[in-house]
């Protein structure tokens, strides 16, 4: 594998900074909809409300337990292979609460749960298809990606499978556990899960080539 310089590195961290807002923006006209959780937070919501009711403190919060499962995921990942580690995971980690956070800000007088529901659908489907498109740009930025990303993408490449059926999957296990632990579980839930994935797979390959392209064509510009 050739190595890459500086001056690509940081284009390529850029450019998965740029991925990540337009991810997160999706994340959060799928949030605003208010018609379920993304499949990953429905298994944060589970496990959330499962220690809460063995444990009877609320100490680790929500958004605590998010960290926490995705720094779990970051070590097994470490352990299983490190390669896929990068650091835009911990940017992805660092930043997207802070990028919903603005963009609520920003939409939350305009989309909200008193809009009528079929508003509340087209702003979700909307929000996922944003959300595949900027995923796939954080992906093939080849810096890293998010901690829940990581898994179908990890799983897709060890097992040669595209990687839209194989976030489906993991997406329906996600669902799965978090219900069966007390997650909240929606519309938006389903649609998220069942669109997603297929989205994402339609974008990867044509993101791959922008990306490519936008590299080369600094290189030639500045130089390696």
């Amino acid at each position: 594998m050739q190595k890459r310089t500086l001056k690509e590195t940081i284009l390529r961290v850029i450019i998965l900074f740029i991925g990540l807002v337009i991810a997160h923006l999706g994340v959060t006209l799928f949030l605003l909809a208010d018609l379920g959780a993304d499949p990953f937070n429905v298994l944060i919501q589970g496990l959330f409300r499962t220690i809460v009711s063995i444990t009877g403190f609320e100490i680790l919060t929500h958004g605590y337990t998010h960290v926490a499962v995705s720094l779990l995921i970051i070590v097994v990942l470490l352990i299983v292979d490190k390669s896929y580690v990068k650091i835009g995971t911990v940017i992805c980690m660092v930043c997207g609460g802070p990028i919903i956070d603005f963009f609520t800000w920003l939409l939350g007088n305009i989309i909200h749960a008193g809009n009528p529901f079929i508003m509340r659908i087209l702003v979700l489907g909307l929000g996922c298809v944003i959300l595949a498109y900027g995923m796939t740009i954080v992906i093939k930025s080849d810096s890293g990606t998010g901690p829940n990303d990581l898994v179908a993408v990890v799983i897709s490449d060890k097992i040669r499978k595209p990687f839209g059926i194989v976030r489906i999957i993991v997406d329906i296990c996600f669902v799965v556990a978090g219900f069966l632990m007390g997650g909240a579980v929606g519309i938006g839930t389903i649609i998220c899960a069942a669109l997603v994935g297929p989205v994402a797979g339609i974008f990867l390959p044509r993101n791959e080539k922008l990306i490519h392209i936008i590299i080369k064509k600094f290189e030639d510009t500045y130089g390696k």
